[in-house]
């Protein structure tokens, strides 16, 4: 059995016996390596420059593995404490070592093929790679998933590496009063921009990961702003996909109506290759049956000239009002200012903007609170089946009510400074199930978000797309729709921004000068193609990433050239 598992993890290799026998000394001998180009900074490396360079034979996958581990240790627990990464694939020296000898053999399976990638610590891998998957929780720790996610399985195929597991919200911060980014298992992560800045939830370590270059690219997971803002934070471009076109098998639920995995990534086009593989239907997953077929190569919407006669709304109406703050909060004013510039640009890319464009509904949505009823009936359900399901769990919890008493027993683990309460875990542990009121609520929900909310406004301005700020209230129609959005760095807060007290927790400010904040384009269903492209101009345009980094302490110094050869 274990034997067949191991196989399995390598997806069948053809030639495992023969790959098995060449050593990266060998590897190096048969492909020699380029010393006169540079090799690339893994700040801000690419999946197109590592491929590259791992083609040209400047370096292998085993020394990017070398690298990013090195870099992780260098910030992760030492110096600024950032606990991004919850713990690291011990594993994946041995996978590095297997796919550089099969790319001298047979080629590469993709452009994911020996690039390292991190998940989010709700996404299972299986435990004889060696690591957990705990949604950040002790009560997980040591569990044993049946299989791979469904994402992991398409990562795998694609020769990509899982470099590990990123911190994140716990339970996807679900569980009620926990700051923003903190885990019993990964402690408080902290943006690199600026010493314990809040992070965003609940794909924070994937976020700062990524950001800082700890890793080529991560997954995160979304059901309500859980990829779009840790996206717009950390300076990052990012897909949270529509329902149902990532599968969600294999991750800890919080709601399949909302659920969704996508990539974040430090640039469109790399989150548009790692889309690309990992989008597609999963008989684990009924949702994904849905999405159109086939599924598209969004590298081909990466154009420059996308927005060029293409008509795009501002939903101001509740989302850009004194309701959401900028303008109106003074420490919040730059993301507004930063805003109207960023209409100004689309203007100049040649689309037609449509200011406002409000969504009929916008106070509805803002005031509802039927996506709590959804939510918190999902949850409870979904859990249980999740716990249910697992092969086996040391701490011995199978259902909400254990993890609740589990908690309530172990407050030095599950317990952050000033916690008060598992609201949302008590709150869903309290319902029924499937009545009428969730039915109805689920259909309410539909209809705010699609038919009198996103596609509503679309028909009516004849739309391509909307755009708003990477936060507040942005998220909220496109999480109960199911919809999708593309966000982008739209700028930074300035250097005189006062140093608030985070909502995230004790241990975090927010805002803060140098901190990120985004643009995000959102659109009906499975329109990620035409978002990816309206991102990808503007991103172009405005290379907003690159006007700073993060504060000197938080950059990792380990680079290629310090592992390449030794």
């Amino acid at each position: 059995m274990k034997l067949q598992q191991y196989l399995n993890l390598w997806c069948s290799m053809t030639f495992l016996g023969l790959l098995q026998t060449l050593s990266v000394h060998s590897l190096t001998t048969t492909t020699p390596r380029t010393v006169e180009a540079p090799l690339p900074d893994l700040y801000e490396a690419s999946i197109l420059e590592l491929q590259h360079g791992l083609d040209a034979g400047q370096f292998t996958s085993v020394d990017l593995i070398k690298a990013y581990f090195a870099r992780i240790e260098e910030v992760n627990i030492q110096g600024p404490g950032l606990r991004a990464v919850i713990e690291m694939n011990p594993s994946a020296l041995e996978q590095a070592a297997a796919l550089d000898a099969e790319r001298a053999v047979i080629g590469k399976r993709s452009l994911l093929h020996g690039i390292p990638i991190l998940l989010k610590d709700n996404i299972a891998t299986v435990a004889p790679e060696g690591m957990n998957t705990t949604a950040g929780s002790f009560a997980l720790l040591g569990s044993v998933v049946p299989e791979d996610a469904g994402v992991v399985k398409r990562l795998r195929k694609a020769g990509a590496i899982i470099l590990g597991k990123a911190n994140l919200s716990e339970f996807a911060e679900f569980r009620g009063n926990l700051p923003s980014g903190w885990s019993g298992r990964g402690g408080q992560t902290s943006n690199a921009y600026f010493p314990h800045a809040d992070p965003c939830g609940s794909s924070s370590g994937s976020g700062v990961a990524t950001s800082i270059g700890l890793t080529t690219v991560a997954l995160g997971t979304e059901t309500d702003g859980s990829i779009t803002c840790p996206t717009g934070n950390n300076n990052l471009a990012g897909v949270k996909p529509s329902v149902g076109l990532t599968s969600r098998a294999g991750v800890i639920p919080i709601s399949e109506h909302q659920d969704t995995v996508g990539p974040m990534c430090r640039s469109l086009t790399d989150a548009a290759i790692v889309l690309s593989l990992i989008a597609g239907p999963d008989p684990n997953d009924n949702f994904t049956s849905a999405q159109p077929l086939p599924v598209p190569d969004y590298t081909l919407a990466l154009n420059p000239n996308t927005l060029s006669k293409a008509r795009i709304g501002v939903p101001r109406k509740v989302f850009l009002d004194s309701g959401s703050g900028f303008g109106a909060n003074e420490t919040l004013g730059a993301i507004g200012e930063a805003f109207e510039e960023a209409l100004g640009v689309l203007r100049e890319l040649g689309a037609e903007v449509v200011d406002p464009a409000d969504l009929p509904d916008a106070e509805e949505i803002a005031q509802s609170g039927n996506e709590t009823v959804v939510l918190d009936t999902d949850f409870k359900i979904q859990i249980n089946a999740w716990l249910e399901g697992l092969v086996s769990i040391p701490s011995g919890v199978r259902s909400l009510a254990d993890l609740i008493a589990f908690d309530n027993a172990n407050p030095a683990l599950e317990e952050p400074v000033n916690f008060t309460s598992q609201s949302e875990f008590i709150a869903s542990e309290a319902t029924t199930g499937f009545t009428d009121a969730y039915f109805q609520s689920l259909a309410f929900d539909h209809e705010l978000g699609r038919t009198r909310g996103i596609d509503a406004v679309l028909e009516m301005f004849n739309l391509d797309a909307l755009v708003l700020p990477a936060m507040g209230l942005t998220t909220v129609p496109a999480a109960i729709a199911g919809y999708p959005i593309v966000t982008v760095p739209l700028g930074f807060f300035p250097p005189n921004t006062p140093v608030v007290p985070g909502s995230a927790g004790p241990e975090t400010v927010y805002p803060a000068p140098g901190v990120p904040f985004g643009l995000s384009f959102l659109g009906t269903a499975f329109s990620e193609f035409e978002l990816i492209g309206f991102g990808y101009a503007y991103e172009q345009r405005t290379k907003t990433r690159l006007g700073r980094r993060a504060f000197e302490g938080a950059i990792p110094k380990t680079q290629l050239g310090d592992v390449v050869g030794k």
